[in-house]
């Protein structure tokens, strides 16, 4: 006869085997079933205000809050990403045809320069001027063509996408109609103790929720405002350096100042005070103070991490799981601190007073 500690022990094998595998047939939908579950907590009020209003129809519900993720996300991020295709491909033509030439630019960045500046450039060992010119073009050069090259792929496997976003709208409609089954669900099988679980699912939706909802808007406003000021001013490529300013705001530390202040340096340089001013007024009051002003009201204490640690998991995040790593990173961090306080708080309640 089997003893009981051997068929548990077998058993608990089985489940970890069985749910590894149940994980390796999701990873190729990782993506989808992520966005999927992001899009469920963002808009689980509406799905509520829409179950309740419809008199608790939940299916109905579900489908009308789906087709409302598609209008307000899913339509509107395919036509920003097609812009942008289009115009990072743009840029690099003029780059490869000479039409646009970034040597030429840094050369009359370098020959305005005051004497002062040229001597501290030759001090930090940036004087040889064609390295700099060359590293410049070539950076440049590279950034368009690996957009333009990740857009054309894409658009190669247009299948693949279309598969891709109908497993999220299909998932996401499920986790409408059933989430708080499948929470309950859930929450009964976990290992943990209850409080445990409840703490963690927590920290999870509050995490989702400050850094898509708070940290994502205020840096699409952000890189949207720098955005329009470029194209406003005549600037080369605005939404090519919208989008980058939206990808630095999302980081602490890292900001849109490190694409409009370059640009207004050499507005100045080439003597157009006036532009310069007025990109100058715009980065400083308008879009430097977007981050004072709605943080607070967005995101709050909810996420509760130093900066130093968003900054680290978010890069941390986009090496290992690309443009998820804005989410994936921040989550794992946060989830980090919140088991690791629970084990401490438990330790603490563990040893005996005095101690």
């Amino acid at each position: 006869m089997h003893k009981p500690g051997s068929q548990r022990a077998s058993f608990i094998i089985l489940v970890v085997l069985v749910t590894v595998a149940f994980v390796c047939l999701l990873l190729p939908f990782y993506s989808a079933l992520l966005w999927a579950v992001i899009l469920a907590v963002l808009f689980n009020p509406l799905q509520r205000w829409l179950v309740a209003r419809l008199r608790g129809r939940r299916t109905l519900a579900a489908a009308v809050s789906v087709l409302v993720c598609v209008c307000i996300v899913v339509i509107p991020g395919s036509l920003v990403f097609g812009a942008l295709a289009q115009e990072a491909t743009g840029l690099y033509q003029r780059i490869d045809t000479r039409e646009f030439d970034p040597a030429a630019i840094v050369e009359r960045v370098y020959t305005s320069l005051p004497a002062f500046m040229v001597d501290l450039l030759g001090a930090a060992g940036l004087n040889n001027f064609a390295a700099i010119q060359e590293r410049f073009t070539s950076t440049l050069a590279q950034g368009s063509q690996f957009i333009a090259t990740r857009a054309l792929s894409i658009g190669q496997g247009t299948a693949q996408f279309l598969v891709g976003l109908g497993v999220m709208l299909y998932v996401l409609f499920f986790l409408f109609r059933d989430g708080s089954q499948l929470a309950a669900t859930i929450s009964r099988a976990s290992p943990l103790a209850p409080r445990h679980t409840r703490h963690v699912m927590t920290k999870f939706t509050t995490v989702v929720k400050a850094t898509v909802k708070g940290n994502f808007i205020i840096a699409l406003i952000q890189g949207t405002l720098g955005g329009l000021t470029f194209w406003a001013l005549g600037v080369q490529a605005p939404l090519l350096w919208g989008v980058v300013m939206t990808l630095l705001s999302l980081m602490p530390a890292v900001g849109a100042f490190l694409v409009w202040v370059p640009v207004a340096a050499y507005l100045l340089v080439i003597g157009d005070y006036a532009r310069a001013t007025i990109l100058i007024l715009v980065g400083v009051f308008v879009i430097g103070m977007i981050d004072n002003l709605l943080r607070p009201m967005l995101v709050g204490k909810d996420l509760r991490l130093p900066d130093y640690m968003v900054l680290v998991s978010t890069i941390g995040g986009l090496a290992l799981f690309g443009m998820n790593g804005f989410v994936i990173g921040p989550l794992i961090a946060a989830l980090f601190v919140a088991v690791w306080s629970l084990l401490t708080e438990e330790r603490g309640r563990a040893e005996p007073p005095g101690m």
